[in-house]
């Protein structure tokens, strides 16, 4: 753990976080969240100097337009391939 996440007290979750706790934030691994961020599902990261940072408020409305398992997929979905 980082020493900016000891510096949280517990009950207060980063704003950023790094690729991996972002692709498990969304219930996904990293390798899905790559694409899902190629293709626009998953918002593109902040910067921080060299690092990048997803911000947890823009994962959070990306995974809220994800569709529900019982919705048919749409036109756009079908365009990019993921229906």
């Amino acid at each position: 753990m980082t020493k900016a996440a000891h510096a949280l007290p517990p009950t207060l979750a980063p704003r950023g976080l790094q690729r991996d706790a972002a692709a498990g934030y969304v219930g996904c691994g990293p390798t899905k969240f790559d694409e899902m961020v190629r293709d626009g599902r998953m918002p593109q990261p902040k910067r921080i100097d060299g690092r990048k940072v997803w911000d947890r408020m823009a994962l959070d409305m990306a995974f809220e337009a994800l569709p529900d398992a019982d919705e048919p997929a749409n036109d756009w979905d079908k365009r990019l391939g993921l229906a």
